[in-house]
């Protein structure tokens, strides 16, 4: 038998956060995130709304292709920033994508052919 500080040790690891947990999918899909961070609506070519969590600093971005994404430890300036840029598109790609971890969220959605 493995003492009991063993276990735990390699337990403790492959548990999930109280934050993975809270954002399973009632689905039963435990591999999706449920998008919990409101979103308001964007002008955009390229971003349908955007979302942000002060508390946890978390950028939330759905895209008019149905992806959505999160950005990790995203200062509060670049939210404002982006919400307040001529070209939301524009700023995402010099200032927020390939600038902070990102975790996908929910894919882009295939287009639905017409029966």
């Amino acid at each position: 038998m493995l003492p009991v500080w063993l276990v735990l040790c390699l337990v403790i690891p492959m548990l999930p956060t109280s934050l993975e947990c809270a954002e399973r999918a009632e689905s039963g899909d435990s591999s999706q995130i449920i998008a919990g961070i409101p979103r308001e609506r964007v002008e955009s070519t390229a971003i349908a709304g955007v979302g942000y969590s002060r508390r946890r600093h978390i950028l939330e971005i759905q895209f008019v292709n149905g992806a959505i994404y999160r950005y990790l430890d995203v200062p509060a300036a670049v939210h404002r920033d982006l919400m307040s840029a001529e070209s939301k598109a524009r700023f995402y790609d010099s200032d927020i994508r390939g600038h902070y971890r990102s975790v996908l969220v929910r894919p882009r959605q295939k287009a639905q052919t017409e029966n």
